[in-house]
């Protein structure tokens, strides 16, 4: 392919990106396979609402009554789930956002830089996250509230030095985690003054 047939080829790749009529996965396939660059959308877009029999993992064994609502919003490429009874809990605040964000910077910049984030739920009363450290083929639960504690799941894991680094890394990084999301439950349980 030549010049100007690449050009082209990407100039019609990034047309279609723009007119927002591919779905996800195309979107994809074209960025990764042309290199495009777009900004990224609001955080607040609601990115799916899952179904609770639909989700994955043997780790998230939270009991929903059918009368629980939930909504996921897609922030910086990880997936924030807010559970309530009460639809007006479903939106997603600026602290809500605030934490999420530094939730996964904090993660990646205090335990581990190759991960994959499972999405964070955000409960009235608890609230539990997972993921899988790639270089370790280790898989990790968070939870506070009910289920209180760190979770590892792992399949013949050799325990050597960077092994037990991870572990204190992540026991430490628990703290934060176990901190900064009993304060986001604790203000979303306020009660407004009217």
């Amino acid at each position: 392919m030549n010049r100007y047939d690449e050009i082209k080829s990407l100039l019609s790749a990034s047309r279609k990106v723009l007119k927002n009529t591919l779905n996800e996965s195309e979107i994809y396939k074209i960025k990764s396979t042309h290199g495009l660059l777009t900004e990224q959308e609001d955080v607040e877009k609601e990115y799916e609402t899952f179904d609770s029999k639909e989700e994955e993992g043997g780790n998230e064994e939270q009991t929903v009554n059918k009368s629980d609502k939930k909504r996921a919003y897609r922030i910086s490429g990880g997936i924030f789930v807010i559970h309530s009874k009460e639809p007006k809990n479903l939106q997603l605040t600026t602290e809500d956002k605030r934490a999420f964000q530094e939730t996964m910077d904090e993660f990646t910049a205090d335990v581990s830089e190759l991960v994959d984030f499972d999405k964070l739920n955000l409960y009235d009363n608890n609230v539990e996250w997972s993921g899988k450290i790639n270089e370790l083929d280790v898989e990790f639960f968070l939870s506070i509230g009910e289920k209180n504690g760190i979770y590892i799941n792992g399949t013949m894991t050799k325990v050597d030095d960077e092994y037990m680094e991870f572990l204190t890394n992540l026991k430490q990084y628990y703290d934060k985690f176990k901190t900064k999301w009993s304060q986001v439950i604790s203000s979303r349980k306020k009660t407004p003054i009217e």
